[in-house]
C-alpha cells in the first residue's frame, strides 16, 4: 500500500514538473511571466486532461514553497535595506493599500458577492507580485533605475502587510468557518495569532542582534554548513508557528528577517532561490489543478471586470500619491505601470482561504483568472513602458495628474562632459552648487528627496549615488570633478572609489580625522572640512588648490 502510495506521489510529482518545464519553455518565447505558466499547466494536468490530483502529499511539498518564498522575501528586508527605501515606498505602499482594499470591497459587493468573499477579492487585489515584477525590471537592466528601486521599496511594504493578513486569516481559520461563531470567540482567535505573532518577532529580534551572529559567524567559512543552518533555523521558527497555531508561513518570514541582518544574507539568498523555485513551481501548478473550468461561466464577467480595476485603478492611485511627492511624470507612470498585477501572495492568501473553509472554490477560481490576465497584461506593459508612456503622454491623459513633465533623470540620451557633480542637496550641498554656478562652472545636482531640488535652477538627477546607474547617467567619466556633501561614510567612502575607478577628481566630505586619512588613502582629490573651510570657502578653496581649473 505504502509503495503504492510513493508510486503515485511521484507519478503526480513527475507530471507536474513536466507540464511545468514544458509550459515555461513555450511561455518564454512570448516573455509570458512564469506564474502564468505553472497555472495554466495545472489547468492543463487537472480540470482540462484529468491527469493529476492533489493529494496530501502534494499539498505538503506546495505548502513548503510558501514557507520557503516567505522565507525568502524575509531574506530580503535588511534594516539598512528599509531605511533606503524612503518615506515615497511607505506612503505609497500603505496608501494603495487602503484605497484598493477599501475601493476592492465597495466594488464587489457591488458585484453581488457576500461581505466575506468580498473582503478575501480585495485583500487578493491589494498586493503587486515582487517575484514578476523584480524578474522583468532585472531583464530590461532597470532595476536599479529611480522608478525600479520605489517599486521594490513598494513591494517591501506590501510584504509586510502580507503577515499581517496572514496573521489576521490564521485568527479566523481557527474555527471551521465563521458561520455559528460568537464575535468574542472571533476577536479571541484573532488576539491570540497576533499574540504568537509578536512572541515569534520577540525571538527574532533578540536573535538577530545577540545570537545569530556569533551562531553563523563559528561557521561563516562554510557555505554549506552556513546553507543547512539557515534552513534549520527557518524551520524552527515554522514548528514555533505552527505550536502556536498561526500561519507558518508567518514564522518562516520572521526567521528570514533575521537571518537578513547578518553579512551573510546576499548568499543565502542565493543558495535558497534554487530549492524555493521547484515547491513554488508545484505550489501554483496545483493551484492550476484545484481551478474549477465550470465557474468559469459565472466568473468571467466579474473577474474581467476586477481585472480592469487592478490594471487601470492601481496605477492610477500610484500616479496620484507619487506624483504629489514632487516626482516626476516619468518616473510617477514607470513605478505606476509596475504594480498593476496581483501578486503570488493574492494565489497564497486565496489558497490558505480556501483550505480553512473560509471561500469557496468560486473565489479562488476567480482570483486565479484574475491573476492569469493582469500579471499577463502588465508584463507586456512593463517590458515596453516607454512606448505605452509616449502614447498616454500624447493623448493628453497624464496631465490629470500635475506632476512635473520636466523629469530628473529620465534616462534619456544626453552626454554631458565637464561638469561638476555635486551629490547630496543638505545644507552645504546647496551653498556649494550656489558658490559654483557664480564661478560659471555647470553643475548637476543629485539627491534621493525630489523636495531638497526646490529653488535650484541647476540640472539635477533624483537617485541615490551609491548606485553605478545613477552615477553613469550623471556622466562621472566625463565630469571635471565629483563633490560629496554628504555624511555618510560608506556612501562617501564608495563614491571616491568610484571616481577613482573611471580617473575623476573629488572632493569629499571628511567629518572626522579617521575618515579624513581613508579618504586619503581612496586618493580624494580634495578634503571638505566645514569647520574649518565655511561654506562660502568651499568652491575658492577647490580652485585655489587647483582641483578645479577655471
Amino acid at each position: 500500500m505504502e509503495r503504492g502510495m510513493d508510486v503515485g506521489l511521484l507519478g503526480d510529482l513527475g507530471l507536474i514538473v513536466l507540464g511545468a518545464a514544458v509550459c515555461v519553455f513555450a511561455a518564454r518565447r512570448f516573455n509570458i511571466p512564469s506564474i502564468i505558466a505553472y497555472i495554466v499547466s495545472g489547468l492543463l494536468l487537472g480540470p482540462a486532461l484529468g491527469l493529476v490530483t492533489v493529494s496530501d502529499a502534494v499539498h505538503i511539498i506546495s505548502e513548503l514553497g510558501i514557507a520557503l518564498l516567505l522565507f525568502l522575501v524575509g531574506l530580503e528586508l535588511s534594516l539598512d535595506k528599509i531605511r533606503d527605501v524612503g518615506k515615497v515606498a511607505v506612503v505609497a505602499g500603505i496608501g494603495q493599500v487602503v484605497f484598493t482594499a477599501a475601493g476592492g470591497v465597495a466594488f464587489c459587493l457591488l458585484l453581488g458577492f457576500d461581505p466575506i468573499e468580498s473582503l478575501f477579492i480585495a485583500t487578493a487585489l491589494t498586493f503587486s507580485s515582487t517575484v514578476v515584477v523584480v524578474k522583468l525590471l532585472d531583464q530590461k537592466g532597470e532595476l536599479d533605475s529611480v522608478y525600479g528601486r520605489i517599486a521594490v521599496g513598494i513591494f517591501l511594504v506590501q510584504d509586510m502587510v502580507v503577515v499581517v493578513a496572514l496573521t489576521l486569516l490564521s485568527g479566523l481559520a481557527r474555527h471551521e468557518g465563521l458561520e455559528g461563531m460568537e464575535v468574542m470567540e472571533i476577536l479571541t482567535g484573532i488576539g491570540a495569532a497576533f499574540g504568537g505573532m509578536a512572541i515569534l518577532l520577540v525571538v527574532a529580534a533578540v536573535a538577530a542582534k545577540w545570537i545569530l551572529p556569533r551562531l553563523f559567524g563559528w561557521v561563516a567559512s562554510s557555505q554549506e554548513t552556513l546553507f543547512i543552518w539557515s534552513l534549520c533555523w527557518c524551520f524552527l521558527f515554522v514548528l514555533g508557528a505552527e505550536a502556536m497555531e498561526i500561519s507558518v508561513e508567518i514564522g518562516a518570514f520572521l526567521a528570514g528577517i533575521s537571518l537578513a541582518q547578518l553579512p551573510y544574507n546576499h548568499d543565502l539568498r542565493r543558495r535558497v532561490h534554487p530549492l524555493m523555485n521547484f515547491f513554488i513551481a508545484v505550489f501554483f501548478v496545483s493551484l492550476g489543478i484545484q481551478m474549477e473550468f465550470g465557474a468559469v461561466g459565472q466568473i468571467w464577467l466579474p473577474a474581467a471586470l476586477l481585472s480592469l480595476f487592478v490594471l487601470i485603478g492601481n496605477p492610477f492611485i500610484f500616479m496620484l500619491i507619487i506624483s504629489r511627492m514632487g516626482y516626476g511624470e516619468r518616473t510617477s507612470f514607470f513605478t505606476s505601470v509596475t504594480v498593476a498585477q496581483i501578486s503570488e501572495f493574492s494565489f497564497i492568501f486565496a489558497a490558505l482561504g480556501l483550505s480553512s473553509g473560509l471561500i469557496g472554490e468560486e473565489i479562488l477560481s476567480l482570483v486565479g483568472i484574475v491573476g492569469l490576465i493582469t500579471i499577463a497584461v502588465s508584463a507586456y506593459m512593463i517590458l515596453y513602458n516607454r512606448g505605452l508612456y509616449e502614447v498616454v503622454r500624447r493623448l493628453g491623459i497624464l496631465k490629470v495628474f500635475r506632476a512635473d513633465p520636466e523629469e530628473e533623470g529620465s534616462g534619456e540620451a544626453f552626454r554631458r562632459t565637464g561638469h561638476v557633480i555635486v551629490v547630496g542637496m543638505n545644507s552645504m550641498g546647496r551653498e556649494i552648487v550656489e558658490s559654483l554656478r557664480r564661478g560659471g562652472l555647470e553643475v548637476l545636482a543629485v539627491d534621493t528627496d525630489p523636495t531638497k531640488f526646490a529653488g535650484l535652477d541647476e540640472p539635477v538627477i533624483l537617485g541615490n549615488a551609491e548606485y553605478l546607474s545613477v552615477l553613469e547617467e550623471a556622466g562621472i567619466q566625463d565630469a571635471r570633478l565629483l563633490v560629496s556633501a554628504l555624511r555618510i561614510e560608506d556612501a562617501n567612502r564608495l563614491l571616491a572609489y568610484r571616481c577613482r575607478e573611471v580617473g575623476t577628481p573629488c572632493a569629499i566630505h571628511a567629518f572626522d580625522a579617521e575618515m579624513a586619512q581613508e579618504l586619503k588613502h581612496l586618493g580624494v582629490a580634495f578634503l571638505i572640512d566645514s569647520r574649518e573651510e565655511g561654506l562660502i570657502r568651499v568652491a575658492e578653496a577647490l580652485q585655489e588648490g587647483g582641483v578645479l581649473q577655471s
